[in-house]
């Protein structure tokens, strides 16, 4: 699954109404297919220093409990893309354990959504905009793909392919994500509020979410401060969470046959990972090789953060 580059290409260049559909699709039940829980990364580790990996999922866990008022919002937003409320509560989770410790108040999230929203903030890397960027030759085929996610999915490919660690148009760019070079304010991080979602994360389903709740803008890089504002208040940042969640479920369906709605634990694993298209892409190839040896298939597993989920999954489900 880590083997991502191979495809890119393939991938990419494919929209979600392109893909055919898979003739059986195998359900993937409920609970971790490992016994126990994969390695946590140092990153997460270090972010936890002072306190624990159990504080911090009883913090996030405690609010989710306690304020019904945010517990109806995912309900509705969940209810909104048909898809079970335990998909977000498990990528909450996942997030506040692992990533950032959740505030104490929901109305935290909302005061720092406004304030990102007065920020004179703009998409760029050292002068260069994301706009400049991707009006150059190299992303010219990106240009036939209307929907969002294929479109942005095509330029993230372009930048993974022929920009990122390499010297083009007389400087040499840094080998990371799109996501983190240009879409970062301030270099304060890499993904943003309640959802801990990533502005270019919000460019890709935000056809999808526009095409379910109506009174979504059309987000433009033109306008960094809105999509900032966006991922990081609370109610439209749950709305984001479950196309994301509901892009995941469909993707692997239609590409890998694989039914993941009963398992939030591999739900909250690709929230967490990303790049779901090309891992549900890679998915079919190993299990194409699997097969043509005789060997039977294998469904997508949990990693750390999923694990977690799943192991949580009666608890979580309580406070619903």
């Amino acid at each position: 699954m880590r083997k991502l580059p191979l495809i890119l290409c393939f991938a990419a260049g494919l929209s979600l109404q392109n893909t055919a559909p898979v003739s059986a699709v195998e359900l993937v039940p409920s609970g971790n297919r490992n016994a126990t829980q994969p390695k946590v990364p140092g990153a997460s580790a270090r972010r936890t220093r002072g306190s624990s990996f159990n504080a911090k999922y009883q913090k996030i866990r405690n609010l989710l409990a306690k304020d019904r008022k945010l517990m109806g919002k995912i309900k509705k937003a969940a209810s909104t893309f048909g898809i079970d409320p335990i998909h977000i509560v498990g990528a909450l989770v996942g997030e506040h354990t692992y990533n950032v410790d959740a505030k104490d108040r929901l109305q935290s999230y909302y005061v720092k959504a406004l304030a990102y929203l007065n920020q004179d903030l703009s998409f760029q890397y050292k002068g260069v905009s994301i706009d400049k960027l991707v009006a150059q030759p190299a992303f010219s085929k990106c240009s036939k793909f209307k929907n969002s996610y294929s479109l942005w999915s095509c330029r993230e490919n372009v930048w993974n392919v022929s920009y990122r660690g390499k010297t083009k148009e007389g400087r040499r760019w840094p080998n990371h994500r799109m996501g983190r070079v240009f879409f970062q304010p301030f270099y304060a991080g890499q993904t943003f509020g309640l959802g801990q979602l990533n502005p270019l994360t919000a460019l890709k389903v935000n056809d999808l979410v526009r095409s379910r709740v109506r009174r979504e803008p059309k987000l433009s890089t033109r306008r960094a401060p809105e999509i900032y504002n966006t991922i990081m208040e609370p109610d439209s940042t749950l709305v984001y969470m479950a196309a994301v969640i509901r892009n995941s479920i469909d993707s692997y369906k239609s590409i890998a046959g694989f039914d993941i709605s009963k398992n939030p634990g591999v739900t909250a694993t690709l929230y967490n990972l990303g790049n779901v298209r090309i891992r549900a892409f890679a998915l079919k190839a190993k299990n194409k090789r699997l097969k043509s040896s005789g060997k039977k298939s294998k469904p997508p597993q949990e990693n750390y953060y999923g694990w977690l989920v799943n192991e949580k999954e009666a608890d979580l489900r309580s406070i619903l």
